[in-house]
């Protein structure tokens, strides 16, 4: 959103948005989550955690029973 008619809310003053340093919490972020972002076409195969799960469960016992 980039036009002239936004504005800076009364409640939200400007200094401290000013003060705010850009990725700040991005190490830390990064380091405490899981996240994983998959291509969008194995998204349409798994379309969220559940089905992920259960593929990579699937795939570990395959792996495990021919080792």
């Amino acid at each position: 959103m980039n036009n002239d008619n936004d504005t800076l809310r009364a409640e939200y003053p400007e200094d401290l948005i000013k003060s705010g340093i850009r990725g700040k919490y991005t190490k830390q972020y990064r380091e405490g989550t899981n996240i994983v972002l998959i291509e969008p076409d194995l998204h349409k195969l798994f379309p969220d955690s559940d089905a992920v799960n259960r593929a990579l469960r699937e795939y570990v016992a395959d792996k495990q029973l021919t080792n």
